[in-house]
């Protein structure tokens, strides 16, 4: 199967061709950097340079976009890429969650904690055991999501991947002695295999927020007069 993947929602700008035949994931043309914000101007170039080096977009039936936990803007530039292309080429598209992706970066056995610094004195965090999620993603205060993960098990046993595991151990020495792996963004092999294998229809490519935006509509209109407290 050849696809394409595309993440902007983390602290990367990626876009990869790659062929996948069972276990076996090719990269055909991939182009990566990091990067927090600027994914709307640099994502163009860097999927026509992947497309090229895997001799053009022909036969790519399926298309994998990161869906969030993540950036507002960066997810949405990425969403409305894939679906534009998907459109253009007839080609299915798959959103993939962060925490999904990011425990997917590493190796699967034994507790894998996904965490993504979300500010605000938390984190998106995502437990999986074997390769299997174990719990729902969501968004979890710090101290809460550290005694989660003590309580699991022995500590040294635990892989936390991702931007929220320095912030859990600054939080909770203790976590210190996981195995941390602090990856920017999932890798891009990483989503290349859930691409091939998610079902689209339970995981279409529509946004995963586990919070409301910080940024909130106006109470009133411009030139509205303000309505004094009752």
């Amino acid at each position: 199967m050849k696809l394409m993947v595309i993440d902007t929602a983390l602290g990367a700008c990626l876009a990869g061709s790659y062929d996948v035949d069972g276990s076996t994931v090719t990269p055909l043309g991939v182009r990566s950097e990091e990067m927090t914000k600027g994914h709307q101007e640099r994502l163009g170039g860097m999927a026509r340079d992947a497309a090229a080096d895997a001799g053009g977009l022909a036969g790519t039936s399926r298309i994998g976009v990161t869906v969030g936990p993540g950036s507002f803007t960066g997810l949405r530039v990425g969403l409305s890429f894939a679906l534009g292309l998907g459109a253009a080429l007839d080609a299915e598209v798959v959103g993939i969650s962060t925490l999904d992706a990011l425990s997917a970066s590493v190796e699967p056995e034994g507790r894998v904690v996904a965490a993504i610094d979300a500010r605000r004195g938390q984190v998106y965090m995502r437990m999986f055991h074997d390769g299997v999620a174990t719990t729902e993603a969501e968004a979890v205060p710090l101290e809460i999501a550290a005694q989660r993960i003590l309580a699991e098990g022995p500590v040294t046993e635990t892989v936390i991947v991702g931007s929220g595991g320095e912030v859990l151990a600054a939080t909770n020495p203790e976590l210190a002695r996981a195995s941390l792996v602090a990856l920017a963004a999932p890798t891009a092999q990483a989503l290349a295999r859930l691409t091939a294998s998610l079902d689209a229809q339970t995981h279409p490519p529509k946004p995963l927020y586990l919070r409301a935006p910080d940024a909130t509509p106006p109470t009133r209109l411009p030139g509205q007069p303000r309505v004094a407290p009752s």
